[in-house]
């Protein structure tokens, strides 16, 4: 399964999770086998600060992510990746490390858009 985590940083899978989608300038793309980490590698995202959600979603499922992991998301977002096929899980804080290993434990789980459409800085839920 390919995981990827919205990154304010190219620090791989110590970068620092990004609280709001439209505003991550990288995604780290982890593919796991039975929960174990099998790659890792990091991909600019061109679409960093455009609120485009169709675009930015369509950018993650081209690299063949089938979850995304964020710290905060508008609704137009979630549904821009659910229309690709990448399950959108919200709540994602502290390095990519953590959120992907809270992920993989099960302990990361959902999705709860942000109350305002590109809040800056994160979701004010």
């Amino acid at each position: 399964m390919r995981i990827a985590i919205a990154a304010e940083n190219n620090n791989g899978l110590d970068s620092s999770v990004s609280p709001h989608f439209g505003h991550a300038a990288y995604f780290v793309l982890v593919d796991t086998d039975g929960g174990a980490i099998k790659s890792v590698s990091t991909i600019a995202n061109p679409y960093c600060g455009s609120h485009g959600c169709g675009p930015v979603g369509q950018f993650v499922a081209e690299h063949g992510a089938q979850v995304m992991l964020v710290g905060g998301m508008g609704q137009r977002a979630i549904q821009a990746l659910r229309g690709v096929g990448v399950e959108a899980v919200t709540g994602a804080a502290g390095s990519v490390r953590e959120a992907l290993q809270q992920y993989l434990n099960g302990g990361l789980r959902g999705t709860t858009p942000c109350r305002e459409e590109g809040t800056h800085g994160g979701c004010h839920a």
